[in-house]
């Protein structure tokens, strides 16, 4: 099976390289897409990565390429990196997110497999994690023309049934606040149970104490949002890289499989 973990001792780190970022609140300096990270180390570990925060790099710490960069580097590539190839750099750096886009709907499919309310749409997510699984193995040269959003759609109409089976438990009327805009809304103590926040902009947003049981969160834009004493029990889809850009404290109840973020109070 594809592992969906990042492994960066069998990295050639990729995202340190294949990526741009811009000087913000989250990178401390400009730096272009294909260009190495000043802070990669020749055995592409990260030199600052115990103290990226105060470095000036809190965007580093909540990405994560759900094992797509061992993959694209020990598999697509066999184990040669572009330091060692430099002729396969660019092609290497192009294939990276293609294949992190493949591994980050492996991701949502293999959450909704253990979702029993799904059930009725268990036996069609397995023939689309068989279907994405291979493409993650397919030849550079056939990822880098791949068509990810053609594949993307076909498992999200999925992916939104079985968020509609785990949501139904939740009794009454959902609020359905798909993508929208609650930029530092206060939420404090709201009741968002089985609420659809997919791709909500959530950003600063005040969720102290909310109620967040089986909500969706799939794509949810949590940076800086406040989650402290927030229950987030039972929802779907939501990431450890959301986690990680929000905030929260010791009595913020986490689904199970994420963990609490060592920078939360």
């Amino acid at each position: 099976m594809t592992t969906l973990r990042a492994d960066c001792s069998n990295c050639f780190g990729l995202c340190c390289v294949a990526l741009p970022f811009a000087a913000s609140a989250d990178f401390a300096v400009n730096k272009e897409a294909g260009t190495p990270c000043a802070n990669l180390r020749t055995d592409f570990g990260c030199g600052i990565h115990e103290r990226l925060r105060d470095s000036g790099f809190p965007g580093c710490t909540v990405y994560d390429c759900f094992g797509a960069g061992q993959q694209v580097s020990q598999v697509t590539f066999g184990g040669t990196s572009w330091r060692d190839a430099p002729e396969t750099a660019r092609q290497m750096f192009d294939v990276f997110p293609v294949v992190r886009q493949l591994h980050e709907l492996l991701w949502y499919v293999e959450e909704a497999l253990t979702l029993n309310a799904a059930r009725e749409v268990h036996e069609d997510l397995r023939r689309q994690r068989d279907v994405v699984t291979d493409l993650t193995r397919l030849a550079p040269d056939a990822l880098e023309k791949l068509d990810v959003a053609a594949h993307r759609q076909e498992v999200n109409v999925l992916l939104l049934r079985a968020s509609e089976l785990v949501r139904a438990q939740v009794k009454g009327r959902k609020k359905d606040r798909r993508g929208a805009d609650l930029m530092g809304a206060r939420l404090r103590n709201a009741d968002l149970r089985g609420a659809g926040l997919r791709g909500a902009y959530l950003i600063a947003a005040d969720l102290t104490g909310a109620d967040l049981r089986l909500a969706d969160l799939i794509g949810a834009d949590l940076r800086d949002a406040d989650l402290s004493g927030a229950d987030l029990t039972g929802c779907i889809f939501l990431t450890q890289p959301q986690l990680n850009a929000a905030r929260g404290d010791a009595a913020t109840r986490l689904p199970d499989g994420l963990t609490r973020p060592v920078h939360w109070s």
